[in-house]
């Protein structure tokens, strides 16, 4: 895989083979509803992840003087950020704007908007909104364009397995002799090629042919991100023969940076309160609040 693909491996990507239209979108977010309202006994095991060191200290900026803070998103990025039944824009990146605004004791002069995806870098340049919550990757060349915060969520690399495939801890001793699943030209399949390099692996064109072979026991196990994986595994499609073995796995050069807020170039002040803001978030307990509610499942 080239440098390129690696650096604009994004968050929002594995939407691309795997949400190709609006039934699909809400398929998935009718997963996301059911693990709501049936999976609530798995969130309490769960592991939250925290990004944070505990020892970092921010200063909260005063923002008496800003007279709105308006974040801009999708809705077709669940369960980051999508309408719900209701018609309702709703998920977790739309949450943490509320929390953000709430910690920042600015919750009255707050908005947030969705537009299109496309539309968002130009919407910011024009000045209709302050921030972009929406899945940003952090690169080279989108640093060029906006300041980020710190990363608030990293998606990890997992694996998963048949319920009847034998495969345990640790994975890399146990992948001898067998045979994984990547998805040809992923950032799954370069980060497998060089760190399981000894381990055997076959490409398909998109994870759900990899899945299903899986599935068929043509491969031992299917290596991805834990976003899709984890919603998979809850659908009906999986059909409850799969689980998760070994990892996360996590890795800034494979699978990005994270997901930070993003925001025009230049304002120091704005980044500031980003950074304050999340890591309160992170301390006071609402950042695993947010996540157990919208992975009840957890992909770490």
């Amino acid at each position: 895989m080239s440098n390129i693909l690696l650096e604009n491996f994004s968050i929002r990507s594995f939407f691309i083979d795997t949400l190709r239209n609006k039934s699909q979108v809400f398929l998935f977010v009718a997963v996301l509803t059911s693990l709501f309202t049936s999976q609530s006994a798995l969130a309490q095991e769960s592991f939250v992840p925290n990004f944070w060191d505990k020892h970092e200290r921010f200063v909260k900026p005063d923002m008496s003087d800003v007279p709105r803070l308006r974040f801009l998103t999708t809705t077709d990025f669940p369960p980051f950020n999508f309408i719900d039944r209701n018609k309702r824009l709703t998920g977790f990146n739309v949450d943490l704007a509320r929390a953000i605004c709430h910690e920042l004791g600015i919750i009255k002069r707050c908005q947030i908007q969705a537009l299109p995806w496309d539309e968002l870098e130009g919407a910011l340049k024009k000045g209709d909104g302050e921030l972009i919550l929406a899945g940003t990757a952090i690169s080279e060349e989108s640093r060029k364009i906006y300041n980020f915060s710190r990363p608030y969520f990293h998606i990890p690399g997992r694996f998963v397995t048949r319920q009847d495939g034998g495969l345990r801890d640790p994975i890399y001793d146990n992948l001898f002799k067998k045979t994984t699943g990547v998805v040809t030209g992923s950032a799954h399949e370069a980060y497998f090629s060089k760190v399981f390099g000894e381990r055997k692996f076959t490409t398909f064109a998109t994870r759900t042919d990899a899945l299903a072979a899986l599935q068929k026991g043509e491969v031992d196990a299917v290596f991805s991100d834990g976003l899709s994986l984890v919603f998979w595994l809850a659908s009906a499609a999986s059909n409850n023969c799969c689980r998760f073995v070994d990892g996360p796995f996590l890795s800034e050069e494979y699978f990005g940076k994270g997901l930070a807020v993003a925001m025009p170039k230049g304002n120091e002040k704005l980044k500031a309160a980003m950074d304050f803001a999340l890591k309160s978030i992170n301390d006071k307990g609402v950042f695993t609040e947010l996540y157990l509610r919208y992975f009840p499942i957890g992909m770490f």
